[in-house]
């Protein structure tokens, strides 16, 4: 086993590390994005729903105060149907007739004149004065409709703009006048001021970019605040897609896309009680969710900033353990390589030969060992001094290293100026064929200046296989007493132990 390869194992152990300490934080990162994206959706749901309630509120406020003011004009108009209808009011004087028809009208507030009418629709009554003022209101649409509808119920008209001299925009409020067989007799009238709903409108609080609408049945707006534009007032939107969701729904709440503005807004809505009208909230959704998105924007902000700085604490952590990893390598392979040669040191031969020895226990392959030492190295050392005996190791160290390629084997610096070589799963025959190349390439190393001989080197070797009944020790020893023959013999020969 070589020092590289025991070395190669610590950066996967380091990526492994970062792998899971990113993959830690990224998780974490995705938590708490999760968590705050919960609470900010949750939050604006929470905002939307306080507003439809606060817009419900203003809805059934509203609700109550038209239906009772509607209430009002429809007495008024059943108690002038009633008194028309006695016969001994028709004996007593304009005034006290008067005093009868209309005493049920004092009490409704921003009215305009209350009519009777006869089957022309020239007037009878008029609550303005006693002697009744000329007219003829024929042409008006809810005379017309009570004409070719026999119901006596209460009819609300389309917006219409007072005759001279007023001109101020009303709706009319009426009843059919029927006789005992049924047959028209003429029609009960009272205006109600549309600035009647832009008061009671005006009292509410509902944002600058919201509206409160009163709109009929069908779909004709009859009041709006704040008001957009005059030309609203009357128009008809029957067949835009938010009303018919709000006629066939009835009450409720929803957001929609407005029609005319093309924003998107929190629509509330109820019907006033049981008469045509509809009363809508529309919420601006800028203003509805202002509260939310500054909220979010702070919220948001601050945790973007924290998982940025999560991240790159991360990134910070993941470089200094690439640092460390770095430095205990460095440490490690100080701690197993000899400084001058830069193969391995005596501890890190003594390691790698345990192991093997006992690996090739387990496997019953032969293991090889190489003792090898430069010749006459003391008589060359005291030629060239010490800086030319560090370069001829150098030299001969990087022989050896380049005839052992496999990962398995390892060359180390015994000592002094021998070395070791492991080879595994190599027999005597393969080892002496390696330790041959290396005596010959060492022996080709170029002469050193003044030297007529060239460095050489002994080799000795042992090999344990299955057939050999011998220890570790004894496996160095053969090693070294093969070394020694070879020394014995002449210097620069491999000797391999019998």
């Amino acid at each position: 086993m070589s020092v590289n390869s025991a070395k190669s194992r610590d950066p996967i152990r380091s990526t492994r590390s970062e792998r899971l300490l990113v993959l830690s934080s990224v998780l974490l990162v995705i938590a708490i994005l999760s968590i705050v994206a919960f609470l900010l959706i949750r939050e604006r749901a929470n905002a939307e729903l306080s507003a439809a309630r606060a817009a419900n509120n203003i809805v059934q406020l509203i609700d109550a105060d038209v239906l009772r003011n509607v209430e009002l004009y429809d007495v008024s108009l059943l108690g002038l149907i009633a008194a028309s209808q006695r016969e001994d009011l028709k004996s007593v004087s304009p005034a006290i007739r008067h005093l009868a028809y209309f005493d049920r009208a004092t009490a409704a507030p921003y009215k305009g004149n209350i009519l009777l009418l006869d089957s022309k629709g020239d007037v009878i009554a008029n609550s303005a004065s006693v002697e009744p003022r000329k007219g003829n209101y024929a042409d008006r649409e809810y005379f017309q409709s009570h004409v070719n509808n026999p119901d006596s119920g209460m009819f609300i008209s389309r917006p219409f703009r007072a005759r001279a001299p007023e001109q101020d925009w009303r709706i009319s409020f009426s009843r059919r006048v029927n006789g005992p067989q049924g047959e028209f007799l003429g029609v009960a009238e009272a205006a109600m001021r549309l600035s009647y709903f832009d008061q009671l409108f005006n009292s509410l609080s509902i944002g600058r970019d919201s509206t409160v609408n009163l709109i009929s049945k069908d779909g004709i707006l009859l009041a709006q605040q704040p008001r957009l534009a005059e030309e609203l007032i009357g128009k008809d939107f029957s067949s835009r897609p938010n009303f018919q969701r709000i006629v066939k729904e009835g009450n409720g709440s929803f957001t929609g896309l407005s029609s005319r503005h093309k924003d998107k807004r929190l629509y509330t809505f109820s019907k006033v009680g049981n008469l045509p009208l509809i009363v809508i909230v529309a919420l601006s959704s800028d203003e509805v969710f202002a509260a939310w998105k500054r909220t979010a924007v702070v919220v948001s902000s601050a945790t973007i900033a924290l998982c940025a700085s999560l991240l790159w604490l991360t990134g910070l952590l993941c470089r200094e353990l690439r640092r460390r990893h770095s430095a205990e390598q460095e440490l490690s392979q100080l701690a197993a390589t000899d400084p001058l040669t830069g193969l391995a040191n005596r501890r890190s031969l003594d390691q790698a030969l345990h192991h093997e020895w006992f690996r090739a226990q387990r496997s019953a392959q032969p293991l090889s060992l190489l003792m090898i030492d430069i010749d006459h190295f003391k008589a060359f050392n005291d030629r060239h001094g010490h800086q030319g005996g560090d370069d001829a190791l150098r030299s001969v160290a990087k022989v050896i290293d380049t005839h052992v390629r496999r990962p398995t084997d390892l060359v180390a610096r015994y000592g002094g100026e021998e070395f070791s070589v492991i080879l595994a799963e190599t027999d005597s025959a393969g080892a002496q064929q390696i330790a041959e190349k290396i005596r010959i390439a060492v022996e080709q190393l170029p002469l050193v200046g003044g030297d007529v001989s060239p460095i050489t080197v002994s080799i000795g070797i042992s090999t344990w296989t299955t057939a050999t009944d011998i220890s570790l020790e004894q496996l160095l020893f053969a090693a070294d007493k093969a070394l020694y023959q070879a020394k014995e013999n002449g210097r620069n020969r491999v000797v391999a132990a019998q």
